[in-house]
């Protein structure tokens, strides 16, 4: 896989550090991590969903933090799982995981829930008022607020 190196870019531009290192992580995919699946979907305008297929892990053993941007999700397994019988196969992962995802600016964790072993977030992308765009009149000539300048006749 090729590299690209931002380092002149770096000496060049202020205020875009942020940018080149998203660039930078593109690149360099962390790991192939397949674990757990997961969808990204619109729900709305301004609202979107995360959903993670997490089989097998409670309420407790998940984690949830949004932090500057990345929203981190962890999963670990309690140290107590009593077996009653012997597993010959084990197709349901139980390992632990740590998925983050990238968000937006403006984009809050609404909430999350966890029902028949999917874990939905609820994303909503709040903009500020002055962020928003906002129409501009047009003055006509024909406005009183028009002054006209009348010349003198000689």
């Amino acid at each position: 896989m090729r590299h690209i190196d931002f380092a002149p870019l770096y000496r060049s531009t202020v205020g875009f550090d942020r940018l080149f290192s998203m660039l930078d992580s593109v690149s360099q995919p962390d790991n192939a991590q397949t674990y757990p699946p997961y969808n990204i979907e619109r729900t709305g305008e301004n609202a979107y969903r995360i959903t993670m297929a997490v089989a097998g892990f409670g309420e407790s053993e998940l984690s949830i933090e949004s932090r500057e941007n990345v929203l981190t999700v962890t999963g670990e397994k309690s140290e107590k799982q009593e077996e009653a019988a012997e597993t010959l196969y084990r197709g349901i992962a139980g390992r632990a995981f740590e998925r983050r995802f990238q968000l937006a600016e403006y984009v809050e964790v609404k909430g999350a829930s966890l029902k028949n072993g999917l874990l939905h977030i609820d994303l909503v992308r709040v903009i500020p008022e002055a962020m928003k765009p906002r129409k501009i009149d047009i003055a006509t000539a024909g406005n009183e607020n028009a002054r006209q300048i009348e010349a003198n006749a000689a």
